[in-house]
């Protein structure tokens, strides 16, 4: 069974950074892609940033590219989002999502991905 466990959320001034942990458990292929999103009531949940354990390969939404950083730790079991220069538009429900398969269109898709973790909280004060 499938479980992404976030952790890291937290409230922080602008400018100042956090870092964003997803615990991955039953996913035993490192070739399938990861990513994180994130939702604020009333909008769509929008796509962060993506990763290809295995490869390395990632990719960005343009609002953070430069200031956030996705990556894995050793066993490809954990995906860490290093937030850096926040701003109060990165306040929102962050969510870790795993696609169980290779294939992938829309890296940052929300309707790609499989499964789910239930979610942290990042509040950004001005």
């Amino acid at each position: 069974q499938v479980q992404l466990l976030e952790s890291g959320g937290g409230s922080v001034q602008a400018g100042r950074p956090l870092r964003l942990s997803c615990a991955a458990s039953g996913v035993t292929e490192p070739a399938y892609p990861m990513a994180w999103f994130r939702q604020v009531p009333g909008r769509e949940r929008e796509g962060v940033a993506g990763i290809v354990p295995v490869t390395a390969y990632t990719t960005y939404a343009d609002s953070v590219k430069g200031r956030f950083t996705i990556s894995t730790d050793a066993t490809k079991t954990t995906v860490y989002l290093q937030m850096d220069h926040l701003t109060p538009e990165d306040t929102g429900m962050y969510y870790c999502a795993v696609k169980m398969s290779r294939r992938i269109v829309g890296f940052l898709r929300p309707s790609e991905y499989d499964y789910w973790g239930q979610g942290t909280q990042v509040t950004v004060s001005a």
